[in-house]
């Protein structure tokens, strides 16, 4: 990564990424590691600062775990959550309790939080080790064409004006919700007319205040707010704006501490990071590529962030297109691949942005009547013991997968190699891209011309029991989670994609069909019926 003032460029690249955010960082990093050059272009001399997202779920834990950024590596950016999220009334009874405690599928805690610049700066300093990745800050995009064969980005130097034209095969616009590149690309954006104002507040205690590491839901009609750690040695409030309030009167420092003092904060024991309201919206673009021009992250879709869900979405983004490109620009797929990444993202994005709605709708109420039947009907829920809804779960959307597997997300245990000690799956056989069978036999049967297929797109072969094969790794299911999970299936052989999904499922003596399917559909993917 060259430093920020030069203004000299690649004349060409493979892929060019408008936006340095997590999106396009994640972006620039996993193509970046597979051997291709990338030039990321964004408008800000700098990284931002101050934190925006600050929870993810296992899902996203398992992305930052291929990055080279697991959870456990880098205490001082992120931390876990293992307790109940509790929503109370105005009079701080609990309405609901929400279990985020445990781990998930993926073999991480279901809930963490987390500092973003920290997150970002470990980002950066991974994408500065890589020769192939060119980054550019300050420095806009002000134009694109494209033909058939390459797209054309014109970016404009913030700090005197000049101008470069670089062409690559293909262009991301992770450049957020006012995205120029979706405009520009004609990409339609559907807009749900949701609109809440929120002030958002970060806090850093000071050593002495000994503040409960708890996550909380104010359903208080008078003032609706949100109470969640903010990463390691933070805290966030989120409060409401009430009808009749302005924008501007709420958004300052001394409404922060009016809003504040009732939680025991003061300038004397904390430290205000910064406040800043957000308008929590819902939205989405429904279609994500056009031609060599492709969107992620909040350029595709936006939503409300009840749900803890918007970064993780443009983290899944980033790895399902990821690995595509990859395939393509290695002559190992063919280009209408790209395609099912579009069909495949908007339809779980899209599950996401709708349950952060509801759950909006359940909390932002400020009329007193609403909100005292919302009360009474949610308290008699929580005293006749009703489990609360689960978050969904979604499979992906019509796109490279086949059967009642497909499209769902793959789990991870730990496992053994042979006088190894234990470790998670993806940091065995560098990412999660397998075919895994209960024994070697139907592994040892692929023909070899789909076996070299296989390996070239990084797809490991492994059994969980049985003799050495050669190519085949066998391995110790150290927690039964395999065996488990391949009982949940009925299945004796499951495909996992490098995005963590799976492809399908089959018997053993299915599985040369099985892989015969996948590498046959990536050359020309049919999409699939949603389910």
């Amino acid at each position: 990564m060259r430093a920020v003032d030069e203004d000299t460029f690649p004349p060409a690249v493979d892929v060019t990424v408008v936006g340095f955010g997590p999106v396009g960082k994640l972006l620039a990093l996993h193509l970046g590691r597979r051997g291709h050059r990338v030039l990321v272009v964004d408008r800000n001399t700098a990284g931002y600062p101050l934190p925006r997202a600050v929870t993810h779920c296992s899902d996203v834990a398992r992305i930052l775990q291929s990055a080279g950024l697991a959870p456990d590596t880098v205490p001082g950016i992120t931390q876990p959550y293992d307790d109940m999220y509790v929503w109370r009334d105005g009079a701080g009874r609990t309405l609901l309790e929400v279990d985020w405690s445990g781990r998930g599928e993926s073999g991480w805690y279901n809930t963490y939080f987390f500092h973003q610049p920290a997150l970002e700066e470990a980002l950066d300093a991974l994408i500065a080790r890589l020769p192939g990745v060119t980054v550019r800050r300050g420095w806009e995009a002000v134009a694109l064409r494209q033909d058939d064969t390459a797209v054309t980005v014109t970016v404009r130097a913030q700090a005197n004006g000049a101008e470069r034209t670089v062409t690559s095969a293909w262009l991301v616009g992770a450049d957020g919700a006012n995205s120029r590149v979706r405009r520009w690309a004609g990409l339609d954006w559907h807009d749900e007319g949701y609109f809440y104002d929120w002030l958002v507040v970060d806090v850093k205690p000071r050593p002495g205040l000994d503040f409960p590491h708890v996550a909380a839901q104010s359903c208080d009609a008078r003032r609706p707010a949100t109470m969640v750690p903010g990463g390691p040695g933070r805290r966030r409030w989120e409060f409401m704006r009430l009808p009749g309030e302005s924008r501007e009167s709420l958004d300052s420092t001394g409404t922060a501490w009016r809003l504040l003092a009732p939680y025991g904060l003061t300038p004397d024991n904390a430290d205000l990071e910064r406040h800043s309201v957000y308008t929590f919206q819902a939205c989405w673009a429904t279609d994500w590529r056009a031609g060599r021009v492709l969107i992620a992250g909040d350029a595709a879709h936006l939503m409300p962030p009840f749900a803890g869900q918007g970064l993780g979405a443009g983290a899944r983004d980033a790895v399902n297109l990821s690995w595509k490109l990859d395939a393509v620009l290695r002559g190992l797929a063919g280009e209408r691949l790209l395609d099912t990444y579009g069909s495949e993202r908007l339809a779980h994005a899209r599950s996401f942005v709708e349950f952060s709605m509801e759950l909006g709708r359940v909390i932002c109420l400020t009329d007193p009547e609403a909100a005292a039947a919302r009360d009474a009907r949610m308290t008699a829920d929580w005293n006749a013991g009703r489990t609360p809804p689960a978050p969904p779960r979604p499979g992906l959307g019509p796109g490279l997968h086949e059967g009642p597997a497909g499209g769902t997300l793959a789990r991870q245990g730990r496992i053994a190699l042979p006088g190894r000690a234990p470790v998670l799956f993806d940091d065995a056989f560098a990412g999660p891209a397998a075919v895994i069978a209960r024994h070697p036999a139907p592994l040892a049967a692929l023909p070899p011309a789909a076996r070299d297929r296989l390996g070239r797109l990084g797809v490991a072969l492994v059994a969980l029991a049985g003799d050495p094969e050669p190519g085949v790794s066998v391995v110790e299911d150290v927690d039964g989670t395999y065996t488990a999970w391949l009982d949940d299936l009925a299945a004796d052989v499951v495909l996992v994609r490098p995005d963590f999904h799976v492809y399908g499922a089959c018997p053993g003596d299915r599985a040369a069909d099985l892989v015969a399917s996948f590498t046959g559909r990536l050359a020309a993917p049919r999409p699939q019926p949603a389910r």
